[in-house]
């Protein structure tokens, strides 16, 4: 038994802060802020720890998607031209990496990120009622693909807070209340990942045995964090946005002074 918990112990650490990404990411995503420092501190190599990661929060990930969408009750017909939009999307921005730098990307995202952390501040009402019904059938399904494919691109070419731009983006621009919004985020989320995560094996650049472990504390993470803001609802989503899109903003700053 002792042997047991001095083989463990190195793996508590990175089991507790995977647990913490899970519990964040399921309700308002950026879980990707936690995790990979933590893997790196933890020694794994960086030739294997996106690969690692996308299996890890793709696990989670299921979960937190699975959940939501079962309450938020979203059409089939158009679950699936989005998720065709985001797969299409982040395909075509993980091939643009060559015509467009990441520098570039990371600029916008200076310019854009202190706004988006002032709005949430200000509207404190955002997000808590879903207004879609103002949209026509195609001008719901014209912003929804639009966004779709558009936040996609910038995961395939970029990345970091794919979940939360996500469930911005969809509340803000096509009405949805901020639990619909989210339901949608972490499907599309979860599609992105798995195209990434599918690359990754084929590269062989995926610690398998570590990313199943910690994908299991992920997906208790993502369960506990998806009960409460199902429970909460924009009560509970509005804020964390508001912290995962602040500590993106320090993160991105933060990598171009370095």
């Amino acid at each position: 038994m002792t042997g047991i918990l001095a083989a463990a112990q190195p793996y508590a650490g990175l089991t507790a802060l995977v647990f913490l990404a899970g519990f964040v990411d399921a309700i308002a995503g950026g879980g990707g802020l936690i995790t990979l420092p933590a893997y790196l501190a933890h020694g794994l190599s960086p030739a294997l720890l996106l690969g690692t990661n996308k299996l890890s929060s793709s696990m989670g990930t299921t979960v937190a998607a699975a959940r939501f969408l079962k309450e938020a009750r979203l059409r089939a017909d158009l679950l699936f031209i989005l998720v065709a939009l985001a797969a299409a999307g982040s395909f075509a921005g993980a091939r643009a990496i060559a015509l467009v730098p990441p520098e570039t990307v990371r600029y916008l995202l200076i310019v854009l990120l202190p706004p988006v952390a002032v709005f949430l501040a200000a509207r404190r009402r955002f997000g808590l009622s879903d207004t879609s019904s103002r949209f026509s059938e195609g001008a719901l399904l014209s912003r929804s693909g639009g966004i779709s494919f558009g936040v996609s691109f910038y995961d395939g070419l970029l990345g970091p807070g794919t979940g939360t731009f996500l469930a911005l983006a969809f509340a803000r621009f096509c009405g949805y209340d901020l639990l619909r919004a989210t339901a949608l985020a972490k499907l599309l989320n979860l599609v992105s990942n798995l195209s990434a995560l599918a690359a990754f094996l084929w590269l062989g650049r995926v610690d398998v045995k570590l990313g199943l472990a910690m994908g299991l504390a992920g997906m208790a993470g993502n369960w506990a964090g998806s009960h409460l803001a199902l429970k909460k609802g924009a009560w509970v989503i509005r804020p964390m946005l508001l912290l995962v899109s602040a500590s993106l903003l320090v993160k991105v700053a933060w990598d171009m002074l370095k």
